[in-house]
């Protein structure tokens, strides 16, 4: 059976944070870039959008020696806009539902398969790890705010909402799912790259089977 959802991977970013330069969907994970460690684990998936902006052309070749089926979207506008701006790109043409995955990001296998299965819109949470984290309050399982001072969880840039109730933006994904909140949460495990600390945590997770 069909999937009912599109899962787009915004990988438009400079990276800037990281310093490394290149976009952080390139980076070395092991011996292979990050994208393709997601690709591998959405192998069973059909409905695949990678958002580019800078380096698409190494981005677009990269994915596509892996995988042929994948279609591309473009944010020209990567250096000043942010996630939003690249999930936005994704919309049209997209199925019921949206799954928003950030470049930058590693789930556990287990975990993004079983968040992929829900049947609802949600969202994913982590417990607080990155430097600089995106935080969430939490009340009775649901996502009641996004703040950058407090929060129960750590917004991962992962989630499933019905496309119908996304509106384009130019910002943040998280400043997009604002206006649907409350929303519902799910733990997961994973490790997002913003810094090199980030990194090198997200190495070792993977080198430990992800594992901390």
């Amino acid at each position: 059976m069909k999937d009912n959802f599109t899962i787009v991977i915004s990988c438009a970013g400079m990276g800037s944070r990281l310093g490394i330069g290149c976009t952080k969907a390139l980076v070395d994970i092991c011996g292979k870039p990050l994208i393709i460690h997601q690709l591998e684990l959405l192998k069973d998936y059909d409905d695949i959008c990678v958002v580019v902006g800078y380096q698409a052309d190494k981005v677009m070749k990269i994915v596509s020696d892996y995988r042929n089926d994948v279609r591309f979207a473009f944010n020209h506008d990567y250096k000043t806009t942010g996630t939003g701006a690249s999930l936005s790109k994704a919309l049209v043409g997209a199925n019921e539902y949206i799954v928003t995955l950030d470049g930058d990001l590693l789930v556990h296998p287990d975990d993004l398969k079983e968040f992929l299965a829900l049947d609802h819109e949600c969202i994913a949470g982590c417990k607080p790890s990155t430097d600089n984290p995106v935080l969430m309050r939490i009340h009775n399982n649901k996502v009641t705010s996004f703040s950058f001072q407090k929060g129960d969880l750590e917004w991962t840039g992962l989630a499933k909402i019905k496309t119908e109730n996304l509106v384009a933006g130019d910002t943040h994904v998280y400043h997009m799912l604002e206006s649907l909140l409350p929303l519902s949460v799910k733990m997961i495990r994973s490790k997002e790259i913003d810094t090199m600390n980030d990194y090198e945590n997200a190495i070792r997770w993977v080198k430990n089977g992800y594992n901390d």
